[in-house]
């Protein structure tokens, strides 16, 4: 069986839009034809503040309260208008799931940052990023834990029969681990993060998933594959276009792991090629690690990043592009 999702992100304001359309694109793919549909939680960054995905996951944070300053998200004392306004949007979004999703029973996603990309970008308030702060990063990472569990819940109750898979969203991981990040005042970098230190962190906040499905989505250069594996991830979400050979290798031992593999092979950022030809780009990566084709049904496919840069009707194409590259694997894998 291959699965057929998103990332998370889509464009426009209108959450009950962005629902409908990935209800009737994803829903009907019952597995019949080799192909399940996975839809998600989207995520509408245009909405302002709030609505991106470092806000909206602040605003989860249990008994840490967040504001939101010229620099960016920043920890304070106590909740003002900012963390109000995030409140609003995610009792909209939850309210109009409800409702989009009344009577559904299948797999359903919902996406939040991983715990380093929100320490990377939230900021103490003496001007420094959490990241900095061993002490700072591992409250953000129980308070996020807390939120999660409280989100899942609530999301269970407004669509009861949803089996739900959390997804952790951490495009800045890799220049944690390898002392990317740029000071305030942008003249050095930060010191770099012991990945041996990072895999607990990573492990406690998908544990709070409650053994729900859980995948780590990547999508930056050089995603570091041993620690998402050895966090506890369900599966692993990646841009392919961006993998190495080495990368390709990682993935093969995640797959003999038992770690579903979510191709990120549909780009998001240039015209993509036609649904064969991106299938086929996959499966001769796959073929090269001497991976049988049956082994393509571990495989997911979704686009390589979020949508919410594209227009609606591109989205729309993309994610189209996405099922119909997932029905070139699910025929090689039943070959």
């Amino acid at each position: 069986m291959v699965d057929v999702s998103g990332i998370g992100s889509w464009p426009g304001t209108d959450v009950r839009e962005a629902l409908t359309v990935v209800r009737d694109l994803l829903v009907p793919l019952d597995g019949a034809d080799g192909v399940r549909g996975v839809p998600y939680l989207t995520e509408l960054p245009q909405r302002g503040p709030g609505a991106d995905l470092i806000g909206r996951t602040a605003g989860l944070l249990v008994d840490l309260a967040v504001d939101l300053q010229p620099a960016g998200w920043r920890l304070v004392d106590r909740p003002g208008r900012d963390a109000a306004r995030t409140g609003a949007l995610w009792r909209e979004d939850l309210d109009t799931l409800a409702a989009t999703f009344d009577g559904y029973a299948g797999p359903l996603k919902v996406a939040v940052a991983g715990p380093y990309t929100l320490a990377a970008s939230l900021w103490l308030t003496r001007g420094d990023r959490c990241i900095v702060d061993a002490g700072a990063v591992r409250d953000v990472a129980e308070s996020l834990g807390e939120g999660v569990r409280g989100l899942l819940a609530t999301v269970g109750r407004a669509v009861p029969g949803a089996a739900v898979t959390l997804q952790l969203d951490e495009p800045s991981l890799p220049a944690v681990l390898s002392g990317a990040l740029p000071t305030a005042s942008g003249y050095g970098r930060l010191p770099s993060i012991d990945p041996a230190d990072a895999v607990p962190v990573l492990a406690g906040v998908l544990a709070a998933a409650g053994g729900r499905p859980t995948a780590v989505h990547c999508c930056a250069a050089y995603p570091p594959l041993p620690v998402l594996r050895r966090s506890g991830s369900s599966a692993l979400s990646v841009d392919t276009a961006l993998l190495t050979a080495r990368g390709w290798e990682g993935i093969a031992v995640a797959v003999e792991d038992g770690r579903q593999f979510v191709a990120g092979c549909v780009p998001t950022t240039s015209e993509p090629g036609s649904p064969a030809a991106i299938a086929d780009a996959v499966v001769q990566s796959w073929s090269d690690l001497g991976m049988p084709s049956a082994r393509l049904g571990a495989v997911a496919v979704t686009p390589s990043c979020g949508l919410a840069g594209l227009s609606p009707a591109q989205a729309v194409a993309r994610q189209r592009l996405a099922i119909d590259v997932a029905r070139h694997l699910a025929d090689r894998a039943s070959a």
